[in-house]
């Protein structure tokens, strides 16, 4: 059973405001990313440094089911696994199809800034912390809906197939949190690596937004 907090609102209820609030449909760049006046150049920045944040393989799921051995977990990571797998393929496929990132200002800072976002990704997800893993897993499934916008948007606008989404639903996921916080230890460590996980995203929308006004 799921563990309800002060005001009575139970944990997955909790982590979709979260995400809801905190995650990039909260933030202006994939709305501005997914418009038809948008600059090829911007999508194509946004495409790649999606690329290196989540078009790598094992990704942040793949972790998470070594890391995160919850017995009712084990369906949904499956299921979430082999989606994520479709969906690295068609955002290298997008990506490539945009062409590469245009020359920027400061591109040092920015390797720098990709290089720790990728680090504090990859330890959430592979963290041993009971919970925590899957937090960052659910989050990336949950947030991912948004990031489809400016990925599907720039697909139709190269003249590329779209795919369907075959990730977990958000009812499915919120099912999963419900049976697997049965104690307080495991929804802390789950709202770290969800809220965690979402700092990334939003960071790099920040970064790509700061990139496109100073290329002007």
């Amino acid at each position: 059973m799921a563990i309800a907090n002060r005001d009575g609102c139970d944990t997955a209820e909790r982590l979709a405001r979260i995400v809801r609030a905190d995650g990039s449909a909260g933030h202006v760049a994939p709305d501005r990313l997914s418009r038809n006046d948008a600059l090829l150049r911007d999508i194509a920045d946004a495409l790649h440094q999606l690329c290196s944040l989540h078009g790598r393989h094992p990704g942040v799921v793949d972790h998470a089911a070594r890391a995160d051995v919850h017995p009712a977990a084990t369906p949904w990571l499956e299921q979430a696994a082999a989606a994520f797998a479709e969906e690295r393929a068609y955002l290298i496929r997008v990506s490539a199809a945009a062409g590469p990132p245009p020359g920027t200002p400061g591109q040092a800072a920015v390797e720098a800034a990709l290089a720790a976002q990728r680090h504090a990704i990859d330890l959430l997800a592979r963290s041993g912390r009971p919970g925590c893993a899957l937090g960052a897993a659910i989050a990336v499934t949950l947030d991912w809906a948004v990031i489809r916008r400016p990925l599907d948007a720039a697909a139709i606008r190269l003249g590329l197939e779209t795919i369907p989404l075959t990730l977990p639903s958000p009812a499915q996921t919120l099912r999963l949190i419900d049976q697997v916080t049965d104690a307080a230890p495991i929804e802390r460590a789950m709202t770290f690596g969800l809220q965690q996980l979402l700092a990334q995203h939003r960071g790099l929308w920040d970064l790509l937004l700061a990139r496109a006004e100073s290329r002007g």
